[in-house]
């Protein structure tokens, strides 16, 4: 898929500052200036409708694709149906942005929260916040608190386990670049190397086939695939958070973007006048207490 460059728009008085902005622009710039960049972007007009977007006018929203149940319905990231769809757009609907000025972009996982500028103006993709990937890219604050837990087929020795000590002995699957893979490496610490998939539909065929014994998911993930993916794998347990604040998922911006602060503010304003728990209680209703392994 071939995407269009970023263009940046500023508006400039005068035709002789218009090209010293130009140049500037284009020459290399210090060190010093990313933090300042990031810096200013925290006094930005959060005029609605009126951001420095990538393409005037419309606020580009990305994902992964395919785009999975719960969080899309029917693989249409634009149809408004699923817990991150319908975030995306209560977001956009916070910044100014209608649905007819929304555009989706198809981004890898991986690629979203990767060094380098994006072609997007915000990515939606359950990308849990980490310092690790703050050095890369900005975060808008969380969206969704989550956990992680394990599948095993429901006749299998792995459906058996009730602690992490049962899990070591384990051939375990996720996602690469994920939370699921780090509670395996950091959490578990299997006796067996853990398996790394492209996307979680080949750990799902992984854990089908017995290539491996059990997958970590989300919490959301792991119910929907039960129920409606791999019915004769059930949950056998979720992970505690491993520190004193919850994991959660955020939106992704280009590192010191002019927008970071003004994404913040519109959800920090959903979860405060309670948007946030009634998209939540829509779209993730099933995803209740599973037992916790410790």
């Amino acid at each position: 898929m071939h995407l269009a460059p970023r263009v940046q728009r500023r508006v400039v008085a005068g035709a002789t500052v218009a090209l010293l902005a130009t140049a500037v622009g284009c020459a290399p710039q210090p060190e010093a200036d990313a933090s300042a960049k990031s810096s200013a972007s925290t006094g930005t007009s959060c005029a609605k409708g009126k951001l420095t977007t990538k393409t005037s006018g419309k606020l580009t929203i990305a994902t992964d694709e395919p785009a999975y149940e719960p969080w899309f319905k029917d693989d249409k990231p634009s149809n408004g149906e699923g817990f991150e769809s319908a975030v995306a757009y209560a977001v956009a609907e916070r910044l100014g942005y209608g649905k007819s000025a929304v555009v989706w972009q198809s981004v890898p996982f991986n690629k979203a929260f990767a060094p380098g500028e994006k072609t997007f103006d915000f990515d939606i993709n359950q990308v849990s916040i980490s310092a690790e990937r703050k050095k890369a890219v900005d975060f808008s604050s969380g969206y969704y608190d989550v956990r992680q837990a394990v599948i095993a087929l429901k006749d299998s020795k792995a459906a058996k386990a009730t602690s992490i000590a049962d899990l070591k002995g384990l051939k375990l699957g996720a996602q690469v670049g994920t939370t699921s893979l780090d509670y395996i490496d950091d959490v578990v610490k299997p006796t067996r190397q853990a398996a790394v998939y492209a996307k979680n539909d080949q750990a799902k065929s992984a854990l089908k086939n017995g290539q491996v014994d059990a997958i970590v998911v989300d919490l959301p993930t792991a119910f929907y695939i039960t129920a409606a993916e791999v019915t004769d794998a059930e949950i056998v347990g979720q992970f505690e958070n491993q520190s004193g604040t919850p994991e959660q998922f955020g939106l992704v911006l280009d590192k010191g973007s002019a927008l970071t602060s003004c994404v913040t503010g519109a959800v920090d304003a959903l979860r405060k006048d309670g948007t946030l728990a009634k998209i939540e209680q829509q779209w993730l209703s099933d995803a209740v207490d599973a037992p916790v392994l410790k």
